[in-house]
């Protein structure tokens, strides 16, 4: 353990990591949980914190992941020797501690609990989807987790990867050069082996796949029916950015002579949510019944999903590759409150976000580049649903047109998708 422990400090001091935006929140009152799906880099925004945010030094913390040998082989009492051992090395405790993969060490939760009663560290774990769901945290340490969120890489740090992230003003050309790159983002996505690798995407993304279905559904789960996962994902695919039924996909699975329950098909779909390959949007309605019940629209987790797994081709699909981007920044940008909005007469708003019982903005999204270009449906639709819901902030996701118009009384912000992904906040 002496070894592994400073073994370990090398070798993070020797890594090459990538600035991250993810922000994560220091107090000892509460164990830090980072979950996300698999491969978008949690352990590698731990190694981040440690290197760039905070520069800790080695006697600052103490750093085990479960899945390494020397500590994947040893018991509770073994591990909790960790800290002393530290203090031996070093001449004081640390003051931090990452436990990553924390699943790999039996009764993980009693050593976790333990030091986090001293509220003398900052404490971080990390699990894996296919062992550890972020629900299973979150009841293990009963209400004393708080959970950051590290999905694949957003368009700004994208950006910063290629240091190309644009200071205004912008030039003509510019501008042009941020939209190109846009459109290689919603081609590719975020995951980091895409960004900073040169691996083969087709296959990355068939081996993500792969992992998704046998490891975080198939094996996790212990389902027998592997072939009913992958159909479920080959309906949530075809449904992003779009209303995602599971009475749809049972009733077509029954005419294609596959019999599976309603009640299984819901278990798989929760079991792809929980491991955060998809995320499912509720539809707004004042009773919260209503809208548990209702058919919510399905978003993946990252937009390169669907241009390497699927035979679509780009431009077919861009306005509802910005739809998914933009959910996906509102999740990173830590909105919990999010619903979408549909009236009777079929008009909708993409997001609306909540704040308790008000509506603090509402968001469509469209693939535009002129005011003209703007389906007449949508700007029916925002100003229905902010006169209901008594929002005034209306904002419009373009592709390039940029305004803010006075339209029956209510304020519309017109944004273009790359400016709105590169604010700040």
């Amino acid at each position: 353990m002496r070894r592994y422990l400073v073994d370990k400090k090398e070798d993070i001091r020797g890594l090459d990591v990538r600035e991250r935006l993810v922000e994560f929140p220091l107090h000892k009152n509460f164990i830090t949980s980072v979950v996300g799906p698999r491969r978008a880099g949690k352990t590698y925004s731990l190694y981040g914190l440690i290197l760039n945010k905070k520069s800790l030094r080695d006697e600052d913390y103490l750093f085990l992941n479960f899945e390494d040998y020397p500590v994947s082989s040893l018991e509770i009492g073994e591990v909790a020797e960790a800290v002393s051992l530290h203090q031996e090395l070093y001449g004081r405790e640390p003051e931090f501690i990452f436990l990553d993969e924390v699943q790999g060490l039996k009764k993980w939760e009693t050593l976790v609990y333990t030091l986090y009663e001293k509220k003398r560290y900052f404490l971080f774990i990390t699990g894996s989807s296919s062992k550890l769901l972020s629900r299973e945290i979150a009841t293990q340490l009963r209400g004393r987790a708080v959970s950051t969120l590290v999905l694949p890489l957003s368009f700004r740090e994208f950006l910063m990867s290629r240091g190309e992230l644009p200071k205004e003003p912008l030039s003509t050309r510019a501008e042009s050069s941020v939209r190109g790159l846009l459109r290689a983002y919603l081609a590719d996505g975020g995951f980091p082996d895409i960004v900073f690798t040169s691996v083969n995407r087709k296959a990355f993304f068939r081996d993500y796949l792969d992992l998704v279905v046998f490891k975080d559904v198939v094996e996790r789960f212990g389902i027998k029916e592997p072939h009913v996962v992958r159909l479920l994902i080959a309906h949530l695919l075809s449904s992003f950015s779009g209303e995602f039924s599971v009475n749809r996909v049972f009733n077509s699975l029954k005419s294609g002579g596959i019999k599976v329950s309603k009640k299984t098909l819901y278990g798989y779909a929760d079991a792809l949510e929980e491991a955060m390959f998809c995320f499912f949007l509720p539809k707004f309605s004042p009773s919260l019944r209503k809208s548990f019940l209702s058919v919510p629209k399905v978003y993946l987790n990252d937009p390169g999903l669907i241009n390497h797994l699927m035979t679509t081709k780009l431009d077919e699909e861009i306005g509802k590759l910005m739809e998914n981007t933009v959910f996906l920044e509102l999740k990173r940008r830590g909105e919990t409150e999010l619903f979408y909005w549909r009236d009777h007469q079929g008009r909708e708003v993409d997001f609306a976000i909540r704040e308790g019982a008000s509506t603090k903005k509402l968001i469509q999204v469209t693939y535009a580049s002129s005011r003209d270009e703007v389906e007449r449906r949508e700007l029916d639709g925002i100003l229905k649903a902010g006169r209901a819901m008594g929002c005034k902030e209306l904002e419009v996701i373009t592709w390039d047109y940029e305004e803010s118009v006075e339209l029956e009384g209510k304020r519309v912000r017109f944004v273009p998708l790359w400016r709105w992904l590169c604010s700040p906040s």
